[in-house]
């Protein structure tokens, strides 16, 4: 019986066990490092705001959200030439104030 063949998977089996445990083992160590390293900068870090130090509401009270209806600007079509319009002649503001300030609903078909 020829063992040789045997004998060369056995020697390689155990050469590759011992690269998987030396870099286990470097990563563990790799892993514990970067822990420590943010347990450092978490300490050095400045601590969260008491609840004293927490902001206010003006004294004019809570300031809410404010909603109003918007028309959009048409663009501009261009000339009889056909010449495409540059963003100079396009116009200023992006939008205005609608003079109708109620909110359309889905179910007001016209």
């Amino acid at each position: 019986m020829n063992t040789t063949l045997a004998q060369t998977a056995a020697a390689a089996s155990g050469a590759g066990m011992a690269v998987i445990v030396v870099l286990g083992v470097l990563i563990t160590v790799m892993l514990v490092w970067a822990v420590r390293l943010g347990i450092g900068v978490r300490r050095r870090e400045p601590a969260p705001p008491r609840p004293a130090e927490q902001p206010t509401p003006p004294a004019s009270g809570p300031v809410h959200e404010e909603r109003e209806v918007r028309e959009p600007n048409e663009v501009p079509r261009a000339g009889d030439g056909g010449e495409r319009l540059d963003p100079h002649q396009l116009g200023g503001g992006p939008s205005r104030r609608s003079a109708d300030q109620s909110r359309p609903r889905f179910d007001d078909r016209t």
